[in-house]
């Protein structure tokens, strides 16, 4: 659940800034400066915080090693030691870099890999933004992009008239924690693969990995879209960088072009590393089960209806879906519903001293209150709604929900009246899943094995995205696969 971070970019003038791109792509960045490396220093704990915390152990210590392997061929820093490289524990697909030697992956992501090299190569051409200095194109000033960003507007001008409200459809409140990293041009896409690619050939490995990566993530997105009939919900690092399939292709034929022999990828070794690793949503930050999210840490679960997906962070859970947006979070409460409510509208960016007018009622037993305004999207007005919910006289939740203007609580209304008491059956379905690699045995297909992963829907489909194959796909007896269990 992510509120605010800020995007760390750094500002040169158009000619260096053109000088500088052609001493990155011949390998020669310029080395991290003792400015970004305070900024790095300083948004790093954060971050960390905010995507679930940094792990530890085996898997930790494996993504570090690749991580400044790679992370070396950029010569932002004289020695691998010059990189600071976090696994993330959080079930969002999503790999960035910032300035400062700062690199992180999520352990998700890490997940749908196959092997070390496409490890690197994502790793890669993150490093290639950073040592491109493309933050220096992409923005003029250093500005928040937070979450709660534009909604926060919109909700400051539901309750005190301000209507002058910039692009929130547009920027959308449905991605979590996927507001980390701005969207960079198409022409700073292919720089960073560009990079991705070379460094992983200056490194040993296998050019072609990036590619495969990237058709892993392009993969994914139509799984996801699947899973949550929301073509929208598409994994982080997908969504960030857009046109995959163009982008396969040119990373495939830009990694022809580069010496032969590299040809490492390390996927025993890998494997090996990531057996064992927690997949999907961490109990202690909630689990997605289908269309409803639960909350054992609460006791309390609710249900989003067909065609919106649920995307879990470490500080709230999105919904979005049928042109309707909406954000689920927790602040300290002190027994006060109207003061909770003006707690909320002043985390939105809101005055601090707002008094909504208030609706009261009760929803499966739990004292509630929601109040209803009106914001504008440009020319367009929207609905805007706080829904809160008094849990126990220490504890609170809330929904902030938008929706086009003349629908009120529209497609939304049936999830903020879903929250309740977690269940026995909503119990039965908060276990962790892990990622196990499997030996191949004589007889065993990718039908046979997709029955054993730890879903009620669409096992064969995952099991075939997770590990990269076809359908059609003839398994050998000693192949390795990927699997997910309880």
């Amino acid at each position: 659940m992510v509120r605010r971070l800020i995007a760390l970019l750094l500002f040169v003038s158009a000619p260096a800034f053109a000088q500088q791109l052609s001493e990155v792509m011949a390998g020669r960045a310029l080395p991290i400066t003792a400015q970004e490396r305070q900024q790095g220093t300083q948004a790093n704990p954060s971050i960390t915080a905010q995507y679930g915390g940094k792990m530890g152990g085996r898997q930790a210590a494996y993504v570090e090693s690749v991580g400044r392997r790679i992370a070396s061929q950029s010569g932002l820093g004289s020695s691998p030691s010059d990189f600071d490289v976090t696994l993330l524990n959080s079930s969002v697909d999503n790999a960035f870099a910032i300035p400062g030697g700062y690199i992180y992956v999520t352990r998700n992501l890490l997940a749908l890999m196959n092997d070390e090299a496409e490890l690197a190569g994502v790793m890669g051409h993150e490093v290639g933004h950073v040592a491109a200095r493309h933050g220096a194109k992409r923005e003029s000033a250093a500005k928040r992009n937070a979450i709660f960003g534009a909604l926060g507007q919109a909700i400051a001008g539901a309750v005190i008239g301000d209507s002058a409200i910039g692009g929130l459809l547009n920027k959308g409140i449905g991605t979590g924690t996927q507001l980390l990293t701005l969207r960079y041009s198409r022409s700073q896409e292919t720089q960073a693969d560009d990079l991705g690619v070379r460094y992983l050939s200056t490194a040993g490995y296998d050019p072609l990995a990036l590619s495969t990566m990237l058709q892993s993530l392009a993969d994914q997105t139509t799984l996801e879209g699947r899973i949550s009939g929301n073509a929208r919900n598409v994994p982080t690092w997908q969504s960030t960088h857009p046109d995959p399939g163009a982008r396969v292709a040119h990373a495939a034929q830009f990694a022809r072009t580069m010496p032969a022999g590299k040809d490492t990828r390390n996927r025993d070794a890998f494997l090996a590393a990531i057996d064992g690793m927690m997949y999907g949503d961490d109990p202690q930050q909630g689990v997605v089960s289908g269309q409803t999210f639960l909350y054992p840490e609460f006791g309390i679960a609710f249900d989003v209806p067909q065609g919106f997906g649920i995307e879990n962070g470490t500080s709230a859970v999105a919904i979005t879906g049928q042109g309707a947006q909406a954000q689920f979070a927790a602040l300290p409460y002190s027994g006060n519903i109207e003061a909770y409510v003006a707690s909320v509208i002043k985390s939105l960016g809101g005055p601090a001293d707002a008094r909504p007018t208030l609706q009261r009622t009760t929803v499966n037993g739990f004292t509630a209150a929601y109040t209803l305004g009106r914001a504008t999207n440009g020319s367009t007005p929207l609905d805007v709604t706080i829904y809160a919910y008094e849990l126990s006289p220490t504890r609170a939740v809330h929904f902030v929900g938008i929706t086009p203007s003349g629908n009120g609580t529209g497609p939304l209304q049936p999830m903020y009246g879903s929250l309740r008491k977690l269940t026995t059956a909503d119990q039965a379905n908060v276990k962790p899943r892990y990622v196990r690699v499997v030996t191949v045995k004589a007889g065993d297909t990718v039908q046979s094995l997709s029955g054993r992963m730890a879903y009620k829907d669409l096992q064969l489909e995952r099991f075939l995205v997770l590990n990269r194959l076809d359908a059609g796909t003839t398994l050998k007896p000693g192949d390795k696969v990927k699997v997910v269990t309880y």
